[in-house]
């Protein structure tokens, strides 16, 4: 049964892979923006940044979801 619970938890802590590769992507994208139209730079940044945001919420609830896994069905 410990064994399913660590499977279970592993899984739910990969969402943390997602959204580092979220961020990447949408850091990428946004520096080649930035290079295109310099004067739209506060824009982007302020999109970029609540993207950002977004994609690490994202892995905090996964991790959130792995420890309640690991504690509450122990």
């Amino acid at each position: 049964m410990m064994g399913m619970i660590a499977l279970g938890a592993g899984i739910a802590v990969l969402t943390g892979a997602g959204a580092g590769i979220g961020i990447g992507i949408a850091t990428s994208k946004a520096a080649e923006a930035i290079a295109r139209q310099p004067e739209a730079k506060g824009d982007i940044n302020k999109a970029l940044l609540l993207g950002c945001a977004l994609a690490e919420a994202t892995a905090i609830y996964g991790f959130v979801i792995a420890l309640l896994i690991i504690l509450l069905l122990k």
